[in-house]
């Protein structure tokens, strides 16, 4: 079943308990002094697209470091500003913590290798996932899928995330699962069903599979899935900690929506991303070559 749809981004009203639903941005998240981390407008299409896939470059080395790495599982995909029908993905094989910008392989939406981008084959099973996905949801930029641990352990239990903390709340009413696996994702119809079990929200649990993020950036849709696995870890965590008799404290609904509400846009998304991405440029920035 599709995920119900996430709250607006419009201005809102009190609650019940007096919050107030202000207007969603990242603006809500400083004080002080100017926010840090607008996103960019650009002029230039060409810099535009190599912002975008210096960031996906990030994206990549960030999961290397979270050890979300699985042999030749794991992708991110990215729909190219210039050509809304084509998107990036990376090589496969490589692994994430030595991707660069230059690693990237440009591909249309029938699997054909572009040009401009790194000539070697990239992941099948990847381009059916990712493919409908971009074809499913034109508001969708980003895409993010691997193999990480507690993302493989949680899925077992085919079920979505509690409740049970502030930061997972950003995927309240906004997460699904997938109950149908189907093996190794290499066929287009599977990429389907994947894509129809997101419906309209920001993640969905693969059952016996693993997690798949999406955004309207890479950065949004990488942070979201750092966010998820984390959420999967403490879940599995907290109900190990159980004793006989024991339940989780699970947040109101109220209190959810409010979370999410402020939180959980991707204005505010993509600024969580921001210090894991400045963090892999001091350890390394080759990966924007």
């Amino acid at each position: 079943m599709a995920p119900s749809t996430t709250i607006t981004e419009t201005t809102a009203t009190s609650t019940s308990r007096g919050y107030a639903m202000n207007q969603r941005g990242s603006h809500n998240i400083a004080k002080g002094g100017q926010h840090p981390y607008q996103l960019p407008k650009f002029t230039n299409p060409k810099d535009h697209q190599k912002w975008i896939l210096q960031h996906m470059a990030g994206a990549f080395r960030v999961f290397s470091r979270k050890g979300f790495g699985e042999g030749t599982a794991g992708h991110i995909s990215v729909r190219d500003p210039i050509d809304p029908h084509t998107f990036w993905i990376n090589p496969l094989g490589k692994h994430f913590g030595l991707i660069k910008y230059s690693d990237l392989v440009h591909v249309t939406s029938q699997g054909e290798i572009l040009p401009d981008g790194a000539q070697t084959a990239i992941n099948a099973a990847g381009f059916a996932i990712h493919s409908a996905i971009h074809e499913a949801r034109p508001d969708v930029n980003a895409a993010c899928h691997t193999h990480s641990t507690y993302g493989k352990a949680f899925s077992c239990l085919g079920k979505e995330l509690e409740m049970i903390n502030q930061d997972v709340c950003i995927f309240y009413k906004s997460q699904s699962v997938y109950h149908d696996f189907g093996g190794v994702a290499l066929e287009i119809e599977e990429g389907k069903k994947i894509a129809n079990a997101l419906g309209n929200g920001k993640g969905v649990v693969l059952k016996n599979h693993g997690l798949l993020t999406v955004g309207s950036t890479v950065d949004e849709a990488a942070y979201l899935f750092t966010l998820m696995e984390q959420s999967c870890k403490v879940e599995l965590i907290a109900k190990a900690a159980l004793k006989n008799g024991e339940k989780l404290h699970i947040i109101g609904d109220e209190e959810a929506a409010y979370c999410e509400h402020h939180d959980g846009d991707p204005e505010t998304l993509y600024t969580e991303f921001q210090p894991d991405y400045e963090m892999e440029i001091y350890l390394d920035d080759k990966f924007l070559n």
